[in-house]
């Protein structure tokens, strides 16, 4: 028998399975719906971040299949050698009219966007101030710039002038100090106080950073995100977006000034050294964000399904946390508990994913559900019923 070298992570694997939070991945078979065939069966899907309902909407459909017999299916490669065809630039384009930004650059995710940028524009002897629940992918981009990390309290603005203080005083000379946060936090779905940390930013002359993953097409005027919710256009310095979740299809980008977006162009290594989008790819995007422009119809549903189904579940007794958006974390604390109930809900006929450490800290397991656009009254209805069954006979709720 040959040697197995990784019998260590088959014991790391045997302590998840008994923590009770092993998982492979449920399949989706067929299209990424309110309801969708996840497993083989059609269960009610709370767990997609396809918050518009855009990635099947036949304006994109469209969009990519003319996209496929005009360019191909491939864009051959990065950015900076022949990677670039028009319709990166009409996406670019089209983003930064949409984000009210002088320009905008299109990474082949929102993980890259994140992590490339920030190790792109900071290195060692400047300072990265960071929110404690920020996305991986900051934290990633922090530690691969090789700068002084400084991490503060979730949405603490004592803490975050605190770690300001203290970044003032280690910065290099002629160094620079870089202020980042989620603009809504995707595990608990609150909202970043921004103008409070904008001001603080300014008053330590400090550079600001923004991920709207979650914000994108969710707040602000027609979806432009957090920094349109809290009217400070031209005061963030850095917004990251993904194109993967309310825009529907697949990507990230990072909108701001020219002169930052000329500067990635030529130092970001994920623009550098990554293959661009394909071009159906690119083309669903600019639909998109057409569609997202020129109208918020969608965005108001949105709205209405998660007033009216966080609303339902704290009646029923749930605690959702500390939420402000369509995340809304069903609060459960032991991660054994938190799997058994995502599973159980699967076999009523709902998906929700349970979520445990690493993800969210230990004692803070949760079975977080997003609703969409696309969910009818009769999905949320029959959705609030299995989850309150679900929950009685787990002891969740009375």
């Amino acid at each position: 028998m040959a040697h197995d070298g990784f019998s260590f992570l088959a014991q790391e694997l045997e302590q998840l399975k008994g923590q009770g939070v092993y998982r492979l991945p449920r399949v989706v078979q067929g299209r990424q719906g309110a309801r969708a065939v996840i497993d083989g069966r059609e269960v009610i899907n709370l767990a997609s971040n396809n918050y518009l309902g855009l990635a099947t909407h036949p304006r994109l459909i469209e969009a990519a299949r003319r996209a496929v017999e005009a360019y191909g299916v491939g864009s051959g490669a990065v950015r900076t050698i022949v990677g670039t065809q028009d319709l990166h630039q009409i996406l670019e384009v089209t983003l930064a009219r949409f984000k009210r930004t002088e320009g905008a650059l299109v990474y082949q995710s929102g993980f890259t966007a994140n992590a490339g940028t920030v190790a792109a524009i900071l290195g060692p002897g400047d300072v990265v101030v960071s929110d404690e629940l920020n996305h991986a992918s900051i934290i990633d981009g922090c530690r691969l710039s090789r700068a002084t990390i400084k991490v503060y309290p979730h949405g603490d603005m004592a803490g975050l002038r605190e770690k300001l203080e203290e970044a003032r005083r280690e910065v290099r000379e002629g160094g620079r100090i870089l202020v980042v946060t989620d603009g809504v936090f995707s595990m608990d779905g609150d909202i970043a106080p921004l103008p409070e940390i904008v001001g603080l930013a300014r008053a330590y002359g400090a550079l600001t950073m923004v991920d709207d993953a979650h914000a994108s097409g969710v707040l602000g005027d027609h979806g432009r995100g957090s920094v349109d919710h809290w009217g400070l256009h031209g005061q963030v310095d850095i917004q990251v977006g993904t194109l993967s979740k309310a825009v529907g299809v697949l990507g990230g980008y990072v909108a701001g000034s020219r002169t930052l977006i000329e500067y990635l162009l030529h130092r970001a290594r994920p623009i550098l050294f990554s293959t661009s989008h394909p071009p159906a790819v690119t083309a669903a995007c600019i639909e998109a964000i057409r569609l997202m422009e020129e109208s918020d119809e969608l965005i108001q549903r949105l709205w209405a399904n998660t007033r009216f189904f966080q609303a339902e579940l704290r009646a029923l007794g749930f605690d959702l946390g500390p939420t402000q958006t369509p995340i809304t974390p069903i609060m459960v604390g032991d991660e054994r508990a938190a799997m058994a109930f995502s599973d159980q809900l699967f076999e009523e006929g709902v998906f929700a994913q349970g979520i445990a450490y690493p993800t969210v800290p230990r004692g803070k397991a949760r079975v977080r559900t997003i609703v969409t656009a696309e969910h009818t009254q009769q999905d949320l209805e029959e959705a609030l019923e299995a989850l309150a069954r679900t929950g009685r006979r787990l002891g969740l709720i009375p």
